[in-house]
C-alpha cells in the first residue's frame, strides 16, 4: 500500500491556505428564547475549517505535481477522510481548468508521470464533449434556483448502482455516470430547464412511463434504478449509446457519459475523486464554485450574487 505522507499532501493544500473561504447562504431563524434566565451551552464540538475555492499554480510542472499528488491520495486507503473533499475539488478544478487550454494541458501532460497521463486524457475528453454540447451559445448571465445539498454517503450510491446494474444488466459504471453529470451525484436540488426533477434528472411524463419510475422521483436508490429501467427500455442492453440518447438527444453527451463510464470501469478507485467533484456552474463572470449550503429560491444576476458572495469566483492568479 502507498501512504500519502504529510509532504504530499502539503503539495497539494499549501495554495489553499491563501485563498478566500466561500461563505454559504444562512438560513434565517424566526425562533425565540423560551426563558429569560441565562443558560450556560453546551460547548460546541470542533467544526471543520472553512473550505476554499483551489488556487492553481502557474508552472505547468507544479500543476502536474499536484494532480499526480492528488490522483494518488484520493487512491489511498490511508488518507485521511476529512482531506478528500479537498482533494477531489482540486483534481475537478485542474481538469476544468486544462479542459479549456489545451496549450496548458499538453504542457502539465509532459511532467505528469505515464501512470496518470491516460487518466487525464479520458478527464479532459470528457470535458470537452460537454463543452462542445455548448460550444457557440453564450454562457448565462444568472445563476440558477438549486439547492445545493450533500450527496448520499459514497458506500450507498456504490450500492444502489450495483444492485441496479444486477437487477437489470446496465453497467454500474454508466448509472454513476450519468448520476455525475447530471447533478454531481445528487448534489443539486432543483428543477432543470427542461423541468427535469431528482438526482437523475427525470421528466414526470418520463418517470410516470409503465416500468420505469418507483417510489419518489427525487430518492437516489429509487431513481436511479429507475435510470437503469429506463436505459433498458431505451434499448440499452443492446446498445448503450442507443439508451443514453433517451436520456439526452446529443451525441456529446453519450461520449461523456461514456468516457466517464470508461474511467470507472479501468480504475473503480477513480469514484473517490469523482464523488468529491463540487458543483461548477459555468457562467458569464466564469466557473463559479456553487457549494453545499447554495440556496437560491429563484434566478439570480450573476453580478448580484458574486457582490454578495464572491469567494464563489475563480480566485486570480
Amino acid at each position: 500500500m502507498r501512504v500519502v505522507t504529510p509532504v504530499l499532501l502539503a503539495v497539494l493544500l499549501a495554495s489553499a491556505a491563501v485563498a478566500v473561504t466561500v461563505s454559504v447562504h444562512p438560513a434565517p431563524s424566526d425562533s425565540t428564547p423560551a426563558a429569560t434566565t441565562p443558560v450556560t451551552p453546551e460547548p460546541s464540538p470542533p467544526q471543520p475549517a472553512p473550505r476554499a475555492y483551489p488556487r492553481l499554480p502557474r508552472d505547468p510542472a507544479a500543476i502536474a505535481s499536484q494532480l499526480a499528488a492528488a490522483e494518488l491520495a484520493l487512491r489511498t486507503a490511508d488518507t485521511p477522510a476529512g482531506l478528500l473533499g479537498e482533494l477531489g475539488h482540486r483534481q475537478q478544478v485542474i481538469y476544468r481548468r486544462l479542459a479549456t487550454d489545451p496549450p496548458l494541458a499538453a504542457r502539465v501532460r509532459a511532467f505528469l508521470p505515464v501512470r496518470w497521463q491516460g487518466v487525464m486524457d479520458r478527464h479532459l475528453a470528457a470535458r470537452r464533449e460537454f463543452l462542445a454540447m455548448h460550444r457557440g451559445g453564450r454562457r448565462p448571465s444568472v445563476v440558477p434556483a438549486w439547492r445545493i445539498i450533500p450527496p448520499e454517503p459514497a458506500a450507498d450510491l456504490l450500492r444502489y448502482y450495483r444492485e441496479a446494474s444486477a437487477a437489470t444488466g446496465i453497467p454500474w459504471e454508466v448509472l454513476a455516470a450519468i448520476n455525475l453529470v447530471e447533478t454531481g451525484m445528487g448534489r443539486i436540488d432543483g428543477v432543470s430547464v427542461a423541468d427535469a426533477l431528482g438526482p437523475m434528472q427525470f421528466l414526470p411524463t418520463t418517470w410516470a412511463q409503465p416500468g420505469v419510475g418507483k417510489g419518489d422521483i427525487r430518492d437516489p436508490e429509487d431513481a436511479i434504478h429507475a435510470a437503469a429501467r429506463y436505459l433498458v427500455r431505451r434499448g440499452g442492453l443492446r446498445d448503450i449509446r442507443k439508451g443514453l440518447w433517451g436520456y439526452n438527444n446529443s451525441r456529446h453527451y453519450v461520449r461523456a457519459v461514456l468516457l466517464y463510464a470508461e474511467l470507472l470501469r479501468m480504475d473503480p478507485q477513480a469514484f473517490t475523486g469523482l464523488y468529491h467533484w463540487e458543483i461548477h456552474y459555468a457562467s458569464a463572470a466564469g466557473d463559479l464554485w456553487l457549494p453545499v449550503g447554495y440556496s437560491q429560491p429563484r434566478p439570480l444576476a450573476v453580478g448580484t450574487y458574486l457582490e454578495r458572495f464572491p469567494a464563489s469566483a475563480p480566485p486570480g492568479p
